[in-house]
């Protein structure tokens, strides 16, 4: 029999950089709007993904990983997104990376303590456990540390155990009318997920190189019939860098701009024409007003 009961609300997916966030989230929407990367701080803007089957809605806010290191004004925006998500949510779900308990995994649990919400722990990557053994034990040392609600061994990469998740967050999601249309799932707009589809695959082929030197700028997003042709800049602060994502005659720019594409093309379900161009602006991931001008600004 169908509830006659409406359930909304919101989700802060929060942790230290790198313990598979975005991946949770894109799993848990089964469509991907979050980019995704090795390289920790990948995430730099709160991501709103928006799940609706039947009378439930959960928006999940996806988040830049909290970090100590607050050296430039990006990283310090980045800590103001991911704490700004905890202030409005109904529940949190904490990440953490299999066995691992480090110094800024505290700083989050002292983040999360501080609102006293309910809060579900994910233990995720399990599937890269090589000993398996060691699971039991720590899920208990981890009851320790504070009342969570549930603690679900995971991994999002897998799909395992995703779904349970699913049903926890549910139990605590308040009576409301929905917050968004049936149809929609992201609060984002198209010209920003064109840019960090760009940005992921910059990550994803030159992290090492250039792991958070870049930014992206959409400065051209027009619908011409059936294709959307897009132009994106993208910002480096030195030559040298320039030089590497441009490549041996261009090369590396191009695999950039031909898997961007693809993902475009499956994203917008239209033919994608994509430029692509570099340019050298000093100093701009530590300069607040450059940031404003490219986006950061959103909390």
């Amino acid at each position: 029999m169908a509830s006659d009961t409406t359930r909304s609300g919101y989700v802060a997916i929060v942790g230290r950089p790198n313990v598979g966030k975005s991946t949770l989230l894109n799993h848990l929407l089964g469509q991907k709007i979050s980019i995704t990367s090795r390289k920790p701080q990948t995430t730099r803007h709160q991501v709103l993904g928006i799940k609706t089957e039947g009378d439930n809605q959960i928006v999940f806010v996806d988040t830049p990983g909290l970090h100590r290191a607050e050296g430039k004004a990006i990283n310090r925006y980045m800590n103001r997104a991911a704490s700004s998500a905890l202030r409005d949510v109904d529940v949190v779900v904490m990440v953490v990376d299999r066995t691992a308990w480090t110094e800024e995994d505290q700083m989050v649990l002292e983040q999360v303590q501080a609102v006293g919400l309910p809060t579900l722990l994910v233990v995720n990557k399990v599937d890269l456990m090589e000993d398996k053994a060691q699971l039991l034990p720590h899920l208990q040392s981890l009851t320790e540390r504070y009342n969570f609600e549930a603690i679900l061994p995971l991994s999002a990469l897998r799909n395992l155990n995703v779904v349970e998740l699913e049903q926890e967050i549910l139990r605590f999601l308040p009576e409301s009318a929905h917050f968004f249309p049936e149809e929609q799932i992201t609060n984002r707009s198209q010209r920003f997920l064109a840019a960090e589809i760009v940005r992921e695959k910059i990550m994803r082929q030159l992290g090492d190189e250039l792991p958070y030197s870049v930014a992206v700028e959409i400065e051209e997003f027009a619908l011409e019939g059936a294709t959307v042709h897009i132009s994106a800049l993208i910002l480096v602060e030195r030559d040298g860098q320039k030089k590497i994502l441009i490549g041996e005659k261009g090369a590396r720019l191009r695999s950039i701009g031909t898997e961007a594409r693809r993902d475009m093309e499956k994203l917008f379900d239209s033919k994608v024409m994509l430029r692509l161009w570099v340019k050298v602006r000093r100093g701009w991931s530590d300069d607040e007003r450059a940031l404003r001008s490219l986006g950061y600004d959103d909390v």
